[in-house]
């Protein structure tokens, strides 16, 4: 029997209840969500994937392996869930779920789905999956349209820039 919670008026789906424990806001939460939402992310920060910290949602809930698949950035379906790296993934259909649960290395995004730009800054920058780029077989988001096209035209100096100060950057946000 699936067991389904009630959260606000939402429904939370069994691998959405294995998630963190929601605790009250308090100010200070108040006032991160309110800076938050100015900057136009829910995105956490401190956690090795980005995650909406509302919803638990990696990549906001987008199928990570429709960028490859599709090559255009789709939801994915409540009914299509996985849990991994502590968030959850969503997919569009069974068959994309089996391909991430059997190979999620090839198909989650560079740098937990920060922003390759914002990371060889050593500003861990949660990315948008809207604005994305799939190279070398590889899934980049980006926090703007504007850093991705930086990326794009400056791959070959700005992606291994990343990569050498991902480790850096992976120390802080997983503190």
């Amino acid at each position: 029997m699936t067991r389904i919670i009630f959260l606000f008026g939402k429904t939370m789906t069994p691998a959405r209840q294995q998630g963190k424990p929601i605790a009250t806001a308090g100010a200070a939460t108040a006032v991160w969500l309110v800076l938050a939402w100015t900057i136009g992310s829910f995105a956490a920060t401190t956690e090795r994937v980005v995650t909406n910290p509302q919803t638990g949602l990696a990549i906001d809930g987008y199928d990570p392996v429709s960028y490859f698949i599709d090559g255009i950035a789709v939801a994915g379906r409540p009914d299509f869930e996985l849990r991994y790296r502590g968030a959850v993934w969503r997919f569009r259909n069974s068959g994309n779920l089996a391909a991430f649960r059997d190979h999620p290395e090839d198909y989650e995004p560079q740098f937990g789905g920060y922003d390759p730009v914002g990371i060889g800054r050593g500003a861990p920058t949660p990315g948008n999956p809207i604005f994305w780029l799939v190279e070398s077989r590889r899934l980049y988001l980006f926090h703007s349209e504007q850093a991705q096209t930086e990326f794009r035209k400056n791959i070959k100096r700005l992606a291994p820039l990343a990569e050498a100060k991902w480790a850096d950057v992976i120390n802080v946000l997983v503190q």
